[in-house]
């Protein structure tokens, strides 16, 4: 890292206005964390169009803040009420919970807290170290290794996905359909489109990602919430010594997980839920417990600290190759590219301040995250009680007033409007709507990669295979698929020989 870089994007960072409206998001996404079903993702889509009228700095910085406290703030009704806020939380709802029955609710909010926030900081800081490197590398890559980097996210996508391998390659070909809309890269003509001269440009990332996510939870059966007042939440009795104790016992635990959700984050498709589950399979397993409660802590540090670093570690192949992590680092790749930082290893050269200050607020954010967090868990007592009557219609008025600022025509609030229907029927159908979003963030790039490599090379599918680094990319990406195909060949040809099976 430059440090004359490194001071740059600081000094850009440090000023009133943008740590105001860190501040400003970083309540938000409090708030939108906070009431189940509002989750990162859909709180970055939709103030998104907000920072329009933002300097770039600090409208990325707004969304990184969003993005590290609604995180957290997912804890909070799981622990509470037994509902997770994001699905990251899902992975150890149980356990916090089971605290607060116990009267620790203090105790398991305050761990989860801690957790986010060394999780967020491991997070930032790998970010911090490790993508302009990459960047340097990615520059020497050609359109060959571009083209079979954008297909291994894709398969990533796609295999990782919860439930089945189909169920996720379904998901992933209507994304990559979806990403077709426009026009044609070579021959400059339109297809798909229908004749809307609108959709000329694409569907457009945010409106599709508006519809995709909001309105299925909109339309979703509410489910009947548990009553808890501001007194239940404060029944904090010596929790700051018992979570001090509690980090201190799982230090290791929650170093593995700062670990594993870097890691997997940086995985396509894979995201905050699947680090905070691997997470906890992994180091959710503690010594023997020496006081009650200590059984559930162990679940909840190593989890706590996976969801939050792995946004750190989705954001670093999203700015350096420009493939999401997951789907709220595809929401950020739009929120860049609309701001003016095209996610790619040139932007390090072009940009190296605004990029770097980014991360730096990324950084900053998992701090601030600890006394918006404390502030949070004595105010929790309000937003999980707020009725869904009231929070549905405020949510589909931001959607459609968040459609058509980014798209600014009426056809932009019909593409998000549409992309609710399909996101409904495909939540109805237990489909995954990750990789449908990251097939549409990655295909544009992959069709791109693949016909400027057969352009230079006269038309030879063999240029794909041509240079060491190509060859390594593409046995790992049709290895990713060898693996669930070869399963399913052998699964049905044992159902052939045991009939009765």
């Amino acid at each position: 890292m430059d440090l004359s870089v490194l001071a740059a994007a600081a000094a850009l960072v440090l000023t009133p206005p943008v740590l105001g409206t860190m501040m400003a998001f970083a309540a938000a996404g409090l708030a939108i964390g906070a009431i189940p079903g509002l989750t990162a993702t859909l709180g970055v889509a939709l103030l998104v169009p907000a920072t329009l009228a933002l300097e770039p700095v600090a409208a990325l910085a707004g969304l990184m803040s969003l993005a590290a406290t609604a995180i957290f703030a997912g804890d909070l009704p799981g622990a509470l009420l037994r509902i997770p806020g994001t699905p990251a939380s899902a992975a150890y709802v149980d356990a916090a919970h089971a605290l607060s029955r116990r009267g620790q609710a203090g105790r398991a909010l305050g761990l989860g807290l801690a957790c986010a926030a060394l999780g967020g900081v491991a997070g930032a800081l790998a970010l911090l170290l490790l993508a302009p490197g990459l960047a340097r590398l990615a520059l020497h890559l050609s359109t060959v290794e571009t083209f079979w980097l954008a297909c291994l996210g894709v398969s990533a996508a796609a295999l990782v996905a919860r439930g089945s391998p189909l169920k996720g390659a379904l998901s992933l070909l209507i994304g990559l359909a979806i990403g077709l809309v426009g026009l044609d890269p070579v021959s400059g003509q339109p297809r798909l489109t229908g004749g809307v001269d609108a959709l000329s440009g694409g569907a457009g990332v945010i409106p599709v990602m508006i519809g995709l996510f909001a309105l299925p939870e909109l339309v979703r059966t509410p489910r009947a919430h548990a009553t808890a007042t501001r007194r239940d939440v404060l029944l904090f009795g010596g929790w700051f010594a018992a979570v001090r104790r509690d980090v201190w016992r799982s230090r290791g635990r929650i170093a593995a997980g700062c670990g594993l959700g870097t890691v997997i984050g940086a995985v396509p498709g894979a995201g905050a839920d699947i680090a905070a589950y691997a997470a906890r399979a992994v180091a959710g397993r503690g010594a023997p417990a020496k006081a009650p409660g200590d059984d559930e802590a162990a679940v909840i540090a190593p989890a706590g600290a996976a969801n939050n670093a792995a946004i750190g570690g989705a954001l670093v192949p999203a700015t350096v190759f420009g493939i999401p992590g997951d789907a709220l680092t595809a929401v950020v790749i739009g929120a860049l590219t609309l701001h003016g930082l095209t996610p790619g290893p040139t932007v390090f050269l072009v940009e190296p301040e605004r990029i770097t200050a980014v991360f730096l607020a990324f950084l900053l954010a998992n701090v601030m995250l600890v006394p918006l967090g404390l502030l949070a868990i004595h105010l929790i007592g309000v937003v999980p009680r707020v009725p869904r009557a009231v929070v549905t219609p405020i949510v589909l008025v931001a959607c459609l007033i968040g459609a058509y600022a980014v798209g600014g025509t009426d056809v932009a609030v019909l593409v998000m409007l549409a992309a609710g229907v399909l996101g409904i029927a495909l939540d109805a159908a237990g489909v995954p709507l990750a990789p449908l979003v990251l097939g549409l963030v990655l295909g544009p790039r992959l069709e791109e990669a693949l016909l400027t490599s057969l352009l230079k090379s006269g038309g030879d599918p063999l240029v794909l295979v041509s240079r060491p680094g190509a060859v390594v990319l593409a046995v790992v990406t049709l290895g990713l698929w060898a693996w669930p195909i070869g399963r399913w060949f052998c699964s049905v040809a044992s159902r052939r020989q045991d009939p009765s099976s």
